[in-house]
């Protein structure tokens, strides 16, 4: 397996249409199925500390297969450092307000996922868009990250033509 890119500073960040934040994630798997989802979207993904595993976990580079030389990944101290630049962040939520079909994307958008076990902090809620993934059966409280994600960047995607 290849190793992991070198992490870039934000400055270097590209105009992509579209890009992946994922604020405090805790699962290793989780983050390497997203980190292939952007390799083969051509994503950036930002990963907000801190992060429930070590960046150079096995579990983390296996799920991410040979594919990480593809990823441009960055790595943020806090959520309010990644935020800075002005872009929108679109707040995927179990109690989001829009349905994540209905929400009109944006070429520039980011899309913005808590943690597995706590979601987004009430203070990023409470002052971005939010939208919800619906669920079939009530007591569900959750789907997968990895799933989340893949969801809501194909939706976007579809919807910007990409």
């Amino acid at each position: 397996m290849s190793e992991y890119p070198s992490f870039r500073p934000p400055s270097t960040i590209k105009n992509a249409p579209l890009q992946v934040v994922l604020v405090y994630p805790q699962i290793p798997p989780n983050t390497g199925n997203i980190a292939r989802t952007c390799a083969g979207t051509r994503t950036p993904l930002h990963l907000v500390e801190p992060l429930g595993f070590e960046i150079s976990d096995r579990w983390l580079k296996r799920a991410g297969l040979d594919y990480w030389e593809y990823v441009e990944l960055y790595i943020h101290s806090d959520w309010k450092s990644c935020r800075s630049g002005g872009q929108r962040w679109v707040c995927f939520s179990a109690r989001g307000q829009e349905h994540f079909q209905e929400f009109q994307y944006q070429p520039g958008d980011w899309l913005v996922f808590g943690s597995e076990t706590q979601g987004l902090p009430s203070e990023i809620l409470e002052t971005n868009p939010t939208v919800y993934i619906p669920f079939a059966e009530p007591k569900v409280r959750s789907y997968n990250l990895s799933v989340s994600v893949a969801v809501g960047l194909f939706e976007a995607r579809r919807q910007l033509g990409l």
